[in-house]
């Protein structure tokens, strides 16, 4: 056993008891596109002030590819099934917090012209956290963008109201795109990148980028009234090839900006992001009272889960405040070593077993469960994205959750081929 692993250990400043699921409510607009396999995912749910999308493409209803092999084509047609998602729920784009696209990344289209395709899109009082992901291939043929995301909206119907750290002139990014924003108790945060005199000056070196996007963000972060004490989850997306000599050292160097216990953490490998040289972009969210005051949340670590080759103050599970974060969920063992080797099929089910174990620690269940998002190793093929989606579709009851595949070609640890991240809410 890891010398810093922590079995059985709970740090606790809030507790939960278990309830009953929160009244939610489910979006599968009429003729919407489908997989063409049944699963028990829902296209959006809404449960109190959030609305949760799964990932929205441009394929038909019996699960067929359109406007196949087109990346500028599909963006406005994604978007415009994200929007009868919203519409079934009671809300619109202007309603948007986060927007999460994941785009094929050699179709001729920079980071540049795809951001200006999304506003062209979206409504013109839409003020958006974005984060952009390149990867090679997605889960069907000819498929080149999916577009997952949420939107809040009180529980009468009415706007929240809002604060936005927006993007400098110079950063050259559409006004509808903003570096964060606060609604509510919530607060998201788009993917940061290094500056670009770091970038310039460090092409190439993911330590160094690591600490120019950390401290970006704790710049937006105090810009909208909070602090890395309120981060609940954050996303790495950074350049490697599957190793832990790729994945340690940013881990290290992003987790150092948190004490122990830190928030719940998915890092994921690509194989390129949007700019030469870039190594990392990082994403948060955050929660901090709407009065301004700290939101008390509680930490799990169940003495049956998996750890990480090096020390990081991260949690498997968190709560606060009725909302509840899993970092990814993958099959290994507490040295950090892969369990079935490549096997994705039983990969899910391990993924899948920690992910209830998770949860019961915090008083839920499955049911409580808003939104899935999956990356597992593969590429534009249809059986491997059902191979593991019938698995984990499997553990919800229909009506289910919002859910998002990705494959990519590898995973942060060698013979890991599945990562699965969860939201859910529980009564506050």
């Amino acid at each position: 056993m890891s010398g810093h692993q922590r079995a059985g250990l709970t740090w606790e400043t809030d507790v939960t008891d278990f309830n009953p699921p929160l009244t939610r409510s489910h979006a599968w607009p009429e003729g919407h596109w489908n997989w063409p396999i049944k699963v028990s995912h829902k296209h959006g749910l809404r449960c109190g002030e959030m609305l949760w999308v799964g990932g929205q493409v441009d394929l038909d209803s019996s699960g067929v590819v359109l406007r196949s092999d087109d990346l500028a084509a599909q963006i406005p047609h994604a978007l415009a099934n994200f929007a009868r998602v919203l519409e079934d729920l009671g809300a619109g784009l202007e309603d948007l917090v986060k927007l999460l696209v994941f785009y094929v990344s050699d179709r001729g289209l920079d980071e540049t012209r795809i951001r200006e395709a999304l506003a062209r899109a979206l409504p013109a009082s839409a003020r958006v956290a974005l984060t952009l992901v390149p990867v090679p291939a997605l889960a069907y043929q000819g498929m080149l963008v999916e577009i997952e995301g949420y939107a809040m909206l009180r529980h009468d119907g009415s706007a929240i109201n809002r604060q936005i750290a927006p993007h400098a002139p110079e950063d050259g990014v559409p006004e509808k795109f903003v570096r964060g924003l606060r609604a509510g108790k919530m607060l998201f945060l788009s993917a940061h990148s290094a500056t670009p005199d770091v970038l310039s000056s460090h092409p190439g070196d993911i330590v160094v980028q690591t600490g120019s996007v950390m401290a970006s963000l704790k710049s937006t972060l105090t810009e909208l009234g909070a602090g890395t004490e309120d981060v609940v989850k954050l996303n790495r997306w950074y350049v490697g090839g599957g190793t832990e000599a790729d994945f340690e050292p940013a881990a290290l160097a992003c987790g150092a900006t948190f004490t122990e216990p830190g928030p719940c953490a998915t890092g994921i490998p690509v194989p390129e992001l949007g700019t030469p040289g870039e190594m990392i972009r990082i994403e948060f969210v955050a929660m901090r009272g709407e009065d301004g005051s700290y939101l008390p949340r509680r930490h799990v670590w169940p003495e049956t889960l998996w750890d990480w080759t090096v020390k990081l103050p991260y949690h498997h599970g968190l709560s606060c405040d009725g909302m509840v974060f899993l970092g990814g969920q993958v099959s290994l063992d507490k040295e950090g070593r892969a369990l079935h080797p490549d096997d994705l099929a039983a990969q899910t089910l391990v993924a899948m077993t920690h992910i209830g174990t998770i949860l019961d620690e915090l008083g839920a269940d499955y049911r409580d469960v808003c939104k899935v998002t999956t990356f597992y190793s593969g590429e534009a093929d249809a059986e491997r994205l059902h191979e593991n989606l019938s698995i984990r579709s499997g553990y919800f009851s229909d009506p289910g959750p919002a859910t998002t595949g990705i494959p990519l070609p590898v995973l942060a640890y060698p013979s890991m081929v599945v990562e699965i991240e969860i939201f859910a809410m529980i009564p506050s």
